[in-house]
């Protein structure tokens, strides 16, 4: 099967290329370089070039808060791109698994993981136009797996715990918000998690909407707290804050754990716990 991977330089896509060992399969991953996913014409012709079969778009525009004021690339990257790599699949009967996000749930309340069935609430540019990718994805007709995921992180590219890495080696002190949960994920475990599906034929006749994220719960408190222990970085003193000390144009949502019962049964899944993958991933930074 021929296997298009966009956005293939960053954290998913890197993780991928890792992942990805069945010699069945022939990955093509490619990047903006490579290949502009918002150009509809460019993506028809490398679809058909190399004949694809399957693409898994990792590409996405994920800066919360400049996307409020870069709306309309925003827009073009989360909602247009997707249409374009979906009608390209859907005369060909091709298969997409496009990554979406839990802030299409950011303005939704309560402390109950998030099913997939639950009504999209997105509070700002990045949820809307992530809630509007999947919709075009879905109006295209193209057999399409779509995932929601949250908090990734991973030894690639710019993310969380890289910062919080640098931040807590460098600072005395440090104030991190704890009224904020959710899941962090490592883009290892996803990335394994797609192609396990992938490679074991789960696709056609599995189509729909899915949530994944490492297993557990927490704060960024927390998370920046274990990020510290794991590192061996005890010399800042860590301590929990509001939200509202961090004045942002974006209401990011208070409770976004994600329900994984779907993706679990369906593919019959085991998934790890997110301080395991967090050991995982900084022993792997040490090395």
């Amino acid at each position: 099967m021929n296997i298009l991977v966009t956005g293939a330089n960053g954290q998913l896509g890197t993780s991928i290329r890792k992942a990805s060992r069945d010699p069945r399969n022939n990955y093509i991953f490619t990047d903006v370089a490579e290949l502009d996913i918002t150009d509809a014409r460019a993506v028809r012709e490398a679809v058909d070039f190399y004949d694809i079969d399957l693409i898994i778009n990792c590409a996405a525009y994920t800066n919360v808060d400049k996307a409020e004021d870069d709306a309309d690339f925003a827009r073009v990257l989360n909602a247009d791109a997707p249409r374009n790599l979906a009608e390209a699949l859907a005369p060909r009967g091709g298969m997409l698994i496009h990554i979406s996000t839990d802030y299409v749930f950011g303005g939704n309340s309560g402390n109950t993981p998030r099913a997939e069935d639950e009504p999209a609430n997105p509070t700002g540019v990045y949820g809307s136009t992530k809630l509007l990718g999947e919709q075009y994805i879905a109006w295209s007709g193209v057999k399409a797996i779509i995932i929601r995921t949250a908090w990734l992180y991973s030894e690639y590219g710019n993310n969380f715990l890289k910062t919080m890495l640098r931040l807590t080696a460098e600072r005395p002190e440090l104030n991190v918000v704890f009224d904020q949960a959710g899941t962090p994920t490592y883009a290892g475990d996803l990335a394994e998690a797609i192609v396990r599906i992938i490679d074991s034929g789960m696709t056609d006749g599995y189509e729909g909407i899915y949530h994944y994220s490492d297993e557990g719960v927490c704060s960024w408190y927390d998370f920046t707290r274990h990020i510290a222990e794991y590192a061996g970085q005890a010399g800042c003193d860590i301590r929990p804050c509001h939200s509202d000390e961090f004045p942002s144009k974006v209401v990011r949502p208070s409770y976004s754990v994600l329900d994984k019962t779907k993706f679990k049964r369906t593919f019959a899944s085991t998934i790890p716990y997110w301080t395991d993958s967090l050991r995982k991933c900084i022993d792997n930074l040490a090395r």
